[in-house]
């Protein structure tokens, strides 16, 4: 039977996804009640590799702050934290994962856990944020445990070696303070081994979304907001790799089969901007109904490190992690973003500025204007928050996404932007 217009044929991978998932949790829940193994709580772009390499249990908060705003409960939570002090205007990650823990809640109680794992160590690095170092500096109050981390220049353009020393030289010095927490030395071909593996994962996550390079595409945007999760918390295991895998012979048969995500694709969209986790499955049934497929995302891109290099893992690992779209100078997005249109065959973009992200809001200096009058693609802007629905009118965004399809669909060549 074919598919009805609004569905999106879903992704079989999902079950495998689901489990390796579920399993990571599980080894979680195991180090938290057992104290088989230590917990070190990571950013989501932090040095996950070496935190794997000396033989720790890995949490991310940022992880965690997803699934509150997927779970449409951050507006619960939000109000508690800005109770003790937060601003409503920071990261809304932040401010509804602290409210939770406030509040004595998260959804890892209905997988078994009485409450977030306890951190033995939380370890940052500042490449997306100021804010990560403020967030895990609240936990490690009132936990009494260390906080350290990198800090990385921000709005680089060139990537000298000057950068690239002083950042690799923050990783090694993080090495002895790791050590007066974790149960084994820093071993250095554990590390590279770590790092092998962060680059095998990263290599398979890139190939997954390039299949999206086919017309049709056989992934989105709403696909691959889910389906990153490995990419995110087991960089630098092999449980990441088996499952790509999984996934990547999934999407390579669909392409073979002329499946494509959204069931007649007429139109290739690429999102700009944090996901709207609150309305990711309705947002994915309206583009659907349109015939339109979200190809490609500067946030689904965020994970893919493969400059990662078993043989220099320091250097490659300040170069990988300074190499992030997010650290770069608005010159250097452009380019990329430039490359991107062409690479995915990019019919029009969506910028969600997100109120509580401006370091992941690329459209509030002009760079928007300037592809466009680069590249004639035709963009619409939308106001929202990656967490906080308070932030988002839905009928308005609806009534922007559907005109500005409509002018994708009625015009060819030069089109105005659509601006809300």
């Amino acid at each position: 039977m074919s598919a009805e217009k609004s569905d999106i044929i879903r992704l079989e991978s999902v079950a495998a996804m689901q489990k390796t998932m579920g399993d990571y949790f599980n080894r979680l829940k195991d180090a938290a009640e057992t104290g088989n193994k230590k917990i070190a709580w990571c950013s989501s772009v932090g040095p996950a590799e070496l935190l794997y390499s000396m033989g720790f249990e890995v949490y991310f908060p940022e992880n965690h702050g997803a699934m509150l705003g997927a779970g449409k409960n951050a507006d619960k939570y939000i109000p508690t934290a800005v109770a003790h002090g937060y601003s409503p205007d920071i990261c809304s990650y932040l401010t509804s994962d602290i409210g939770s823990f406030l509040q004595n809640e998260t959804p890892l109680q209905k997988m078994g856990f009485e409450s977030v794992p306890k951190p033995d160590v939380l370890v940052f690095n500042t490449n997306q944020c100021r804010e990560v170092e403020d967030w895990f500096s609240f936990y490690a109050r009132h936990f009494d445990v260390p906080v350290m981390g990198i800090h990385t220049p921000l709005n680089i353009n060139e990537l000298s070696e000057g950068i690239i020393q002083n950042v690799a030289s923050q990783f090694k010095d993080l090495i002895p303070e790791l050590e007066k927490v974790a149960t084994q030395k820093f071993d250095i071909d554990k590390f590279k081994h770590t790092i092998g593996l962060s680059h095998d994962g990263c290599v398979l996550w890139r190939q997954v979304l390039e299949t999206a390079k086919n017309i049709p595409s056989p992934i989105n945007f709403f696909d691959a907001a889910i389906h990153m999760g490995p990419i995110v918390v087991m960089r630098g295991t092999q449980y990441a790799i088996d499952y790509y895998k999984i996934l990547l012979a999934e999407l390579q048969n669909r392409i073979k089969n002329k499946i494509s995500a959204v069931p007649e694709e007429k139109f290739r969209i690429y999102w700009d901007g944090m996901p709207l986790w609150y309305q990711l499955s309705s947002m994915a049934k309206l583009f659907a109904r349109h015939d339109t497929c979200i190809v490609a995302s500067t946030y689904c891109n965020s994970w893919i490190f493969d400059d990662l290099d078993s043989k220099d893992p320091f250097v490659s690992s300040a170069l990988a992690y300074c190499k992030l779209f997010i650290v770069r100078s608005d010159d250097v997005k452009e380019k990329v973003l430039e490359k991107l249109m062409t690479d995915f065959s990019i019919d029009g973009i969506i910028y969600h500025e997100s109120k509580t992200c401006a370091r992941n809001s690329n459209n509030l200096y002009g760079l928007q204007n300037r592809l466009y009058n680069k590249l004639n693609i035709p963009f619409l802007e939308i106001n929202g928050d990656l967490n906080d629905p308070r932030c988002y009118s839905e009928e308005q965004t609806i009534i922007a996404i559907e005109t500005f399809i409509s002018q994708l669909s009625n015009q060819v060549g030069k089109l105005d932007k659509v601006q809300l």
